[in-house]
């Protein structure tokens, strides 16, 4: 288990340009050009990580696949590989792309026989993302229901599933705070390591997450607060590696 919190800044792409959404409101938020070059950016400030999301097959409106590939191959750190991934031929398009993991998250939910056998069959390449409002999960994209959080988990608990990716839909993107007792109910539910996401807006809250590494909370993805310039990703490492000492 890690001991200094993981940071992830995220990439999320539409239509071929780096994009941060608002509750995962199609078209809300900021859009940021170029995403290799903002991943690229990260990468150069000192990421480990970059999350990088395809929300266009995420919604089911076509893919940036071509675009995802490139910059994979670009860069030197784990990549962390979400959005429309759903199905053998999704699946085998992104493990190709060289990621370090996938991240599933609807096709957990509608086709939990194939999500068994992946994550079977792939191990720790396949992460299971969990976005939640309250206590129920929100799936395709977050426009529908998909189920209740603790009858899925411990359905993929029992599938052997090694990481999970928690977000909480009604923080993404707002800058309000991360859920912590929402973390804390996930880690408490499994010894899996847990990627938390959504709400992040400062320091404080990365220390908040940071002091929740040992209860199982391994990451923490960054989106909006570091588009908008809410603090530096130099200063969040350094905010992290001070947390663990």
């Amino acid at each position: 288990m890690a001991t200094t919190l993981e940071l992830l800044p995220a990439v999320d792409v539409a239509g071929g340009q780096a994009v941060q959404l608002v509750q995962g409101k199609a078209g809300s938020g900021g859009r940021y050009g170029d995403p290799l070059a903002a991943a690229t950016a990260w990468q150069n400030a000192g990421a480990e990580w970059i999350h990088l999301v395809d929300l266009d097959a995420a919604f089911g409106r076509g893919h940036n696949r071509e675009l995802l590939t490139s910059i994979v191959g670009r860069l030197d750190v784990r990549v962390e590989l979400s959005g429309g991934i759903r199905d053998d031929e999704s699946l085998a398009a992104a493990l190709a792309t060289g990621c370090r993991r996938v991240n599933i998250g609807t096709a957990a939910l509608e086709n939990p026989e194939w999500c068994a056998r992946i994550i079977a069959e792939h191990g720790d390449r396949i992460a299971i993302g969990l976005d939640v409002r309250g206590t129920t999960l929100a799936a395709r994209g977050w426009t529908r229901d998909g189920g209740d959080l603790h009858a899925t988990l411990d359905r993929l608990e029992a599938e052997g599933c090694a990481r999970y990716v928690v977000t909480d839909v009604n923080k993404d993107g707002t800058l309000k705070g991360p859920n912590l007792e929402l973390l804390r109910d996930v880690c408490a539910r499994t010894g899996k390591p847990v990627v938390a996401s959504g709400g992040v807006s400062s320091l404080d809250d990365l220390k908040a997450i940071a002091a929740l590494v040992p209860e199982g909370v391994e990451g923490a993805i960054m989106g909006t607060a570091l588009y908008e310039g809410a603090f530096t990703l130099e200063d969040a490492l350094a905010t992290v590696r001070e947390a663990a000492r």
